[in-house]
């Protein structure tokens, strides 16, 4: 029997849509709420987890209705396309609250920044690492510090002039850097300002070469009064943002009625043997539409840092286009109630071919005559439901419910530092590295599809818990690794690293599934699914808020990729102490079903 491949990628189309929108959603959501509401990590943080939380117990709710519900068209196909097409017309419509606060902050330039004083933080403070300086700066103080190495007010009135001309005029631009040192034994900290020369950036007061680590003058001077005049903006506007979260909401409870009964439908429409196979495509179909989306991102620009306050509406029309194509596809190419009725039939032709082969064996295993074998396989089947059903009504042993519980921390920590890179990056990239966050994720997506299947191969040779560890490993290297990483930093290196990081999520995610469900009995896999998902989406509900707490804390984003590593190296300890749940896979006929899993 093989798989119906059209079939399953026309089903796969649901998913497509999905990932489309999830992968917009999580890059220009944090932008819009941090830099056109001025909103800080913690507020930006909760507002993230909203689709975490509805999640937790939207899916399970209308996965199960769709299991009930029963229409001429199937049992998901409903859900699916009043559901997408809902979230369609909500995401559209999230613009233009986007685009209203937009009308009202484009009111301030960089002059009125200037002429009103601005205060902003201190891009140079860290709680932590550098707290023997000012924690904030006005504009004038910040800029002439920049230019001049001097407080304003210390600047001869020429040297003011001069500052003020190069804050509001095109030298100031993206691009410009400086160095900084902070204070040590009794030295002042000390700002330079840097140029590039014939291609290489230079200092601008002798024209050395730089050594140093940069930042980037835009980020600091103009980005955080930006962000300052959009919060007083947002105080005194504040129904666009109390429309923004209602639209917003309504796209997040779109999104979560239909996403189950879209994964679901891949199992209706497919013969068991085959789910694997066909879960890899689905799988690959999302793929598809995370890194279609991530393309369009580098078309219109979204991850520019001049286009931090851009309008971000023909983007979102484009990637509603994108879903509302992939749902016009689905809707008029699957069959779901004759594709269900047909797998039906099949499966009950191939359940009734493993029954007589059953019997076949059991009869040969026994020497029965011929006339005696239905009477003994009729007994051992009643004999193996007599040994099953106390199985599955017995406590897992002490020693696999601590494995267990061991798995599920190690998930819920590496959720932990992954998703609060994945839904604070797009925002780090643009105010930290000023750059563009959609190359490097899309490396990182790219880096992962190509891993899963030598990751599956490696896995089948080694087993589970050692790939899981050296996935790990892996991802907190790319972690640490990105900490070191400043404006001025060679983009191959950060593409190096994200695709370090991808290949590490796909070992650690191919894996760590299987891990848990090993630990289960047939009857009850569901329930360990369950387990599962509640360490993963609890961890992705709390850590966008506690990373964001903490950089509003610490007064820096810098603490982000720190944040990511330590927590993805605790769960390196916590695996390291896993006993069961490793047993080797056996290498899959069909390399393909390697992806199995890849979902998460």
């Amino acid at each position: 029997m093989k798989l119906n491949y059209k079939r399953t990628i026309l089903v796969g189309f649901a998913f497509f849509l999905i990932s489309a929108f999830w992968q917009a959603y999580d890059t220009i959501i944090p932008l819009m709420l941090t830099n056109k509401f001025g909103l800080d990590q913690t507020w930006s943080g909760v507002i993230m987890s909203l689709d975490n939380i509805l999640a937790l117990f939207m899916l399970p709710i209308f996965g199960a209705l769709s299991d009930k519900k029963d229409t001429r068209y199937g049992k998901r196909m409903p859900f699916i396309v009043i559901g997408a097409i809902v979230a369609i017309v909500c995401f559209v419509g999230l613009t233009f609250a986007d685009n209203a606060q937009l009308a009202k902050i484009s009111e301030g330039t960089k002059g009125t920044y200037w002429t009103e004083n601005y205060t902003v933080e201190n891009r140079e403070y860290h709680n932590i690492t550098n707290k023997d300086v000012p924690a904030e700066y006005t504009v004038r103080d910040y800029a002439a510090k920049v230019y001049f190495n001097k407080t304003y007010d210390q600047l001869t009135a020429e040297q003011q002039r001069q500052t003020e001309a190069w804050y509001k005029g095109e030298d100031l631009n993206y691009d410009t850097v400086y160095v900084y040192s902070k204070p040590t034994d009794g030295v002042e900290e000390n700002y330079r300002l840097c140029k590039t020369e014939n291609g290489k950036l230079v200092y601008a007061d002798d024209g050395s070469p730089v050594s140093e680590r940069t930042a980037n003058a835009y980020s600091s001077l103009v980005s955080d009064a930006e962000a300052q005049f959009a919060k007083s903006v947002t105080k005194a506007n504040w129904w666009i943002l109390v429309i923004f979260i209602v639209i917003l909401l309504a796209v997040l409870v779109a999104m979560a009625t239909f996403r189950s009964p879209a994964v679901a439908l891949m199992p209706d429409v497919t013969v068991k043997p085959l789910r694997s196979k066909a879960n890899a495509v689905i799988n690959l179909m999302g793929t598809a539409g995370g890194l279609l989306v991530l393309l369009l991102g580098l078309v219109f620009g979204t991850g520019k840092v001049s286009n931090q306050l851009m309008s971000y509406s023909w983007f979102v029309v484009a990637v509603c286009g994108i879903m509302a194509a992939a749902l016009i596809v689905f809707m008029f190419t699957v069959k779901e109630k004759r594709w269900n009725r047909e797998m039906l039939d099949a499966q009950a032709v191939l359940d009734a071919e493993e029954e007589r082969a059953s019997r076949e064996q059991a009869s040969t295993e026994q020497g029965d005559e011929q006339k005696e074998t239905k009477p003994a396989a009729d007994e051992a089947e009643a004999s193996d439901d007599e040994i099953s059903a106390p199985q599955t009504r017995e406590k897992l042993p002490k020693d696999k419910m601590k494995s267990l519980i061991l798995i599920l921390a190690s998930v819920a920590l590496w959720f932990t530092g992954y998703n609060a890179i994945t839904s604070k990056y797009s925002v780090y990239a643009l105010n930290v590295l000023n750059k563009d966050y959609n190359a490097t994720l899309m490396i990182a997506q790219g880096a992962a599809i190509i891993a899963y299947v030598p990751v599956g191969m490696i896995a089948s040779k080694i087993g589970r818990k050692k790939s899981i560890l050296s996935g790990i490993v892996m991802l907190t290297a790319a972690f640490f690794g990105a900490i070191f990483i400043n404006s001025s930093s060679p983009d191959f290196v950060l593409w190096i690293l994200f695709a370090l990081a991808g290949i590490g999520w796909a070992t650690i995610n191919v894996n760590s599934f299987p891990m848990v469900v090993e630990l289960s009995k047939g009857s009850n896999i569901g329930k360990y699914t369950g387990y599962y998902y509640t360490a993963s989406m609890a961890a992705q509900v709390i850590t966008p808020i506690l990373s964001g707490a903490l950089m509003d804390a610490f007064g820096t984003m810098s603490i982000l990729f720190p944040y990511g590593a330590i927590f993805a190296a605790a769960s390196f300890v916590t695996m390291l102490f896993v006993k069961h749940g490793d047993s080797k896979p056996q290498t899959p006929k069909d390399k393909l079903e390697m992806l199995n899993g890849a979902d998460d």
